[in-house]
């Protein structure tokens, strides 16, 4: 079924591509050129997902995803120039689910639409229902909610999908391209993207970020989550 898209990029050319390519899909989609109007528009009627150009007019797309991670846990792809890795990670890191750098294949965008869309709809979810627990941390997969003790913790689609993944096997060792695999649907990709996840995890559900005890890094290999030992 499609979904609502809201494609946001002042480069008409480039719109056009996107929006083309994303209805051949059998999406809904809606674009806006300016940063601005992106944000008023999804926070007033939410789309399923947004599709965010980095450099835009009035407010930039790190600005808009900054913002909209505030209020909503729409799933966003962001698209960045080519090269600008420190513009990829920093997207990544507030909240950002994916990214596509320019020039891209429209195709390749139209995959990786599909890819977070399946998981923003619940493949964690079918992977497994129920609660999964460690201690305080509680993950409801098919609430797709999480709590730390009485607090309720926002996580975005794929964080909420990494930390399940993790915690239905547990001490089990991950490489980042395993992940990016088993998580994301990726059979290609860039290891930082699970990194800057990871991070972003740690923050959340860790009592000290800097010396975290349930994701921890299994070093030469990746990650694995160690539950907490019982009382």
């Amino acid at each position: 079924m499609g979904a609502r898209i809201l494609v946001v990029d002042d480069d008409p050319t480039v719109a056009e591509v996107v929006v083309r390519y994303l209805e051949r899909d059998g999406h809904r989609v809606e674009c806006v050129s300016d940063g601005a109007e992106a944000l008023r528009r999804a926070l007033s009627d939410p789309p399923d997902l947004m599709v965010l150009d980095l450099m835009l007019p009035k407010m930039d797309g790190l600005a808009v995803c900054r913002k909209l991670r505030e209020r909503r846990p729409i799933p966003v792809i962001m698209l960045t120039a080519l090269g600008e890795e420190i513009d990829r990670v920093a997207g990544l890191e507030i909240g950002a689910d994916d990214y596509v750098t320019k020039p891209f294949s429209p195709r390749e965008l139209a995959l990786r639409v599909r890819s977070v869309l399946r998981r923003g709809r619940g493949a964690a979810a079918a992977a497994g229902t129920g609660v999964l627990r460690d201690g305080d941390l509680v993950v409801d997969v098919d609430a797709h909610e999480v709590r730390l003790g009485a607090a309720e913790v926002t996580l975005t689609a794929r964080e909420f999908d990494l930390l399940a993944h993790l915690m239905r096997n547990p001490r089990q060792a991950f490489s980042r391209a395993a992940l990016l695999d088993q998580v994301w649907g990726w059979s290609f990709g860039d290891s930082s993207t699970v990194t800057v996840h990871v991070r972003r995890l740690r923050e959340k559900i860790e009592p000290d970020p800097a010396a975290p005890r349930r994701i921890v890094t299994v070093w030469g290999v990746g990650y694995r989550f160690e539950p907490t030992p019982e009382p």
